[in-house]
C-alpha cells in the first residue's frame, strides 16, 4: 500500500516515524503531542488503535500504523451487522421477534402490512419484542462481557435499517421500533425550520437575550388550554413575575346551528382574527413598558401575529416544534389552571368574571421561586419601579 500523504486533519507518514521515535526515547503522551503540535487526544487514540501487537507485546511501528489507518479510512466499508451473523441474530431477535404466551405459544398480535409509510394512525401495529436500539447496544456489554465481536452502536443498527444497501436488516423492520417511522427525521433539520404562519424572522432563536435571564421585565409566555367541543383559554405569563392574564375566548354567533362554511371564520371562539382580538384587549391593561416580547407555542391560532404586533408593539416569537420547555413558565402555570379547568371539560361556560376570579387567585399564590412572594406583589413591584423611573426623567 502507498504511503500517500493524508489531509492535515490526519497524521501524516512523517508525522508517525516522528511518533515512533519519541515513544521509542520514553516521552510520554503530552510530551508527544507539544513536539508534533497536536492534541493529547489524538496522539492517545493512535498509540492505542494503531499500535503493532504481531510481536505479542504492544509496539508503535510508523509502517504498521500507516497500513492501519489507511486500511480503516478505505470506503465503502461492509457493515458490521452484515459481516457478522451471530451479531445479526441478536440484534434482530430482541428487535422484531415474536412474543409468546406464558405456556410457550406464540402471541401474533393483529395482522398488519407494512406499506413503507409511518405508523398508521389508529390502527394496528405489528406486535415484536421491540427492543430499542440504545437497548440491544447496552445489552450486548451485559450478555456478552468477554466477546468485543458482539458490540454494536445504535447508531449503526439505526443505519441498518434506515439506510438502503447496508444489507444486514430488512427495511420494513422499521415498523418494529417504537416511533414507527419509515424514514428518519433529525431533531436539528426541523428545528427553526420556517413553516406557515411561522416565519423565519420569528423563530425563538430570533427572540431578544435579555428575555433568556428574566432580569428585563416584560417578556411574555403564551398558549392555550383546550377543553371539550374546541373550547379554550388564553394564557399569558410575565416571565420575571410569573405574573398571569387569562383570555376570554367566547365562541362566536352561530356555533354548533350555522352550518361550517368553508375557509370562513372558526366559529370556535379562537380563530386567528378573534385570538388576535381577545389577546389585544387582554394584554391593552399593562403598561407599555412591561410588553415588550410575547412567545406563543407553534398553535395557528396566533397566525395573525404580524397584525397583532403592528396593533400593539408586542414582538411575537414561537417556539420549535415539539419543545414546550421553551415556554416552562406557561407551561406549568397551565398545569396550575387545570385545578379549576380540568381536561374534557366544556370551557366555554365561564364568563370573562369567571376568569378574572381564577386569575386572580392565581396571581395571589406565594410562589417559591419569587422567595415566596406572590406574582401580583412582584408585578407591584415593577409597577412602581417603571413610575419612579418616570419622574426621574422628567425632573
Amino acid at each position: 500500500m502507498p504511503l500517500a500523504e493524508p489531509t492535515g486533519r490526519y497524521l501524516s507518514f512523517h508525522e508517525r516515524e516522528e511518533l515512533a521515535l519519541l515513544r521509542a526515547r520514553g516521552f510520554g503522551v503530552r510530551a508527544i503531542a507539544r513536539e508534533l503540535d497536536r492534541d493529547p487526544g489524538t496522539i492517545s487514540r493512535e498509540l492505542r488503535r494503531n499500535a503493532a501487537t504481531r510481536s505479542g507485546k504492544v509496539e508503535y511501528r510508523a509502517t504498521v500504523a500507516q497500513w492501519k489507518a489507511q486500511t480503516a479510512a478505505r470506503r465503502p466499508k461492509a457493515a458490521k451487522l452484515a459481516t457478522n451473523p451471530r451479531l445479526q441474530e441478536y440484534v434482530q431477535a430482541r428487535l422484531a421477534g415474536q412474543l409468546h404466551r406464558p405456556d410457550g405459544t406464540l402471541a401474533p398480535g393483529p395482522a398488519t402490512t407494512w406499506k413503507g409509510l409511518n405508523k398508521p394512525h389508529r390502527g394496528d401495529r405489528r406486535w415484536a419484542t421491540a427492543w430499542s436500539p440504545q437497548q440491544i447496544a447496552r445489552r450486548l456489554v451485559v450478555d456478552f462481557p468477554d466477546d468485543e465481536d458482539m458490540r454494536i452502536s445504535h447508531e449503526a443498527i439505526y443505519q441498518a435499517l434506515y439506510i438502503q444497501g447496508r444489507g444486514a436488516l430488512k427495511r420494513e423492520l422499521v415498523a418494529c421500533l417504537r416511533t414507527g417511522r419509515a424514514l428518519r427525521k433529525p431533531r436539528e433539520r426541523a428545528r427553526n425550520r420556517p413553516q406557515g404562519h411561522v416565519t423565519a424572522d420569528v423563530v425563538l432563536s430570533e427572540r431578544p437575550a435579555e428575555a433568556e435571564d428574566r432580569a428585563v421585565p416584560g417578556h411574555w409566555e403564551g398558549d392555550l388550554v383546550i377543553g371539550l367541543n374546541r373550547s379554550a383559554i388564553g394564557t399569558v405569563v410575565e416571565r420575571t413575575s410569573r405574573y398571569t392574564l387569562l383570555v376570554h375566548l367566547p365562541r362566536l354567533e352561530g356555533y354548533g346551528t350555522v352550518p361550517p362554511v368553508k375557509n370562513g371564520p372558526p366559529l370556535g371562539g379562537y380563530g386567528a382574527i378573534a385570538m388576535k382580538d381577545a389577546l389585544q384587549a387582554t394584554m391593552a391593561v399593562m403598561p407599555a413598558e412591561l410588553l415588550r416580547s410575547l412567545t406563543w407555542d407553534r398553535g395557528k391560532e396566533l397566525s395573525a401575529h404580524a397584525q397583532f404586533k403592528i396593533d400593539t408593539g408586542i414582538a411575537v416569537y414561537f417556539a420549535d416544534p415539539r419543545s414546550p420547555w421553551q415556554r416552562g413558565t406557561n407551561e406549568n402555570t397551565n398545569g396550575l389552571l387545570r385545578q379549576y379547568f380540568p381536561k374534557g371539560t366544556d370551557l366555554s361556560r365561564w364568563s370573562a368574571e369567571d376568569l378574572l376570579a381564577v386569575q386572580s387567585a392565581i396571581n395571589s399564590r406565594p410562589c417559591k421561586v419569587l422567595a415566596w412572594r406572590t406574582p401580583a406583589e412582584v408585578l407591584d413591584k415593577q409597577l412602581r419601579s417603571l413610575q419612579r423611573a418616570g419622574v426621574a426623567t422628567t425632573r
